[in-house]
């Protein structure tokens, strides 16, 4: 049995060895994935990338599917490893700017995971689940950073459950946009102005 993969964990010699193998296999999922879509990306061809034969990717990965939610889990992870920031829950507003500014520096990853959110939508996909778990997490910490920044009502009157699937649907729509029209479409400073209209409504 394939030894099960988490995300973020180190060790040292054999293990610091196979997480690296980890991270490869991730990577060259996520590219062959951006060129080529889930259901057109195949084992063998990610094998191919990093140097394996199937049977081998098989000992990290032992199914499409768990490839598949990993890349996904590790897209998250080192989100969360770039905007964390240690003892502070919920996440300050401009973490999530600074968020958005990240993702404008890492085309092939924002791909991977847009391509992967629209086909999420069809019938029976894999990460359907995954997805609709992640969007309610986070709309939930959206809505408590919204909160801690506004306290129970925004400017406008809304109630920061109300604003989260506001602010996540511009977060990620902004990605659509920036991918088919990077020279035209600057989501970092769309999602920027956002902010900035809620904090001058909260200061006037």
């Amino acid at each position: 049995m394939a030894e099960q993969w988490q995300p973020g964990r180190r060790g040292s010699g054999r293990e610091a060895r196979g997480e690296e193998r980890r991270e490869s296999i991730l990577r060259a999922t996520m590219a062959v994935i951006a060129e080529r879509g889930y259901r057109g990306a195949s084992l063998s061809a990610v094998a191919d990338r990093v140097g394996l034969t199937q049977q081998g990717l098989l000992h990290y990965f032992p199914t499409k599917e768990a490839l598949l939610i990993a890349v996904l889990e590790a897209r998250d992870d080192w989100d969360t490893q770039h905007a964390s920031a240690p003892g502070v829950e919920p996440w300050p507003l401009d973490l999530y700017t600074s968020l958005v500014e990240y993702n404008a520096t890492r085309p092939g990853i924002v791909q991977t995971f847009s391509a992967l959110l629209g086909e999420s939508v069809t019938e029976v996909h894999p990460a359907q689940d995954f997805f609709r778990r992640r969007y309610e997490s986070v709309r939930e910490g959206m809505a408590a950073t919204l909160r801690s920044e506004f306290g129970d009502r925004l400017p406008g009157g809304l109630t920061p459950e109300e604003a989260a699937p506001l602010m996540v649907a511009v977060m990620d729509g902004m990605q659509f946009q920036w991918l088919l029209d990077p020279e035209r479409v600057d989501m970092s400073a769309a999602f920027r102005a956002l902010v900035a209209l809620f904090r001058q409504g909260a200061d006037g």
